[in-house]
């Protein structure tokens, strides 16, 4: 699976970014589809996931609110939606893709096998 992220960019504390990543598979029965995000010197964290056959979908606790992840499946597509950005919302954010990843384990980025490229979201105060 190939995923391709786009969205990111420079917005105001309060302000929204919707994030998109468009996997290379028409077929994502049994995927689970992730964003992480990822600041110089820390460790990529959990963001949200999404079950593409179902839709259940879990947050961290630091977005749960603000954030919606959801999926397209005519467009082979997740969305990231988030609103009241904060500036410790400004990270690198990258989607990733699972198979067989098990629901405790959605939150571990090792669960998942498939990384885009990352893009770049920036919170200013």
């Amino acid at each position: 699976v190939q995923l391709q992220a786009s969205g990111g960019g420079l917005v105001q504390a309060g302000g929204s970014l919707r994030l998109s990543c468009a996997a290379s598979e028409r077929t994502l029965n049994g995927v689970v589809m992730g964003w992480f995000r990822q600041v110089p010197g820390k460790e990529r964290e959990f963001v949200a996931a999404i079950r593409w056959s179902g839709g259940t979908t879990s947050y961290a606790d630091s977005v749960k609110g603000r954030f919606t992840i959801s999926r397209d499946n005519a467009k082979s597509t997740v969305w990231l939606q988030m609103n009241s950005l904060k500036p410790e919302d400004t990270a690198v954010y990258y989607c990733a893709a699972g198979r067989g990843v098990i629901l405790s384990n959605q939150r571990n980025r090792y669960a998942y096998s498939y990384w885009g490229q990352g893009t770049l979201v920036t919170v200013s105060s």
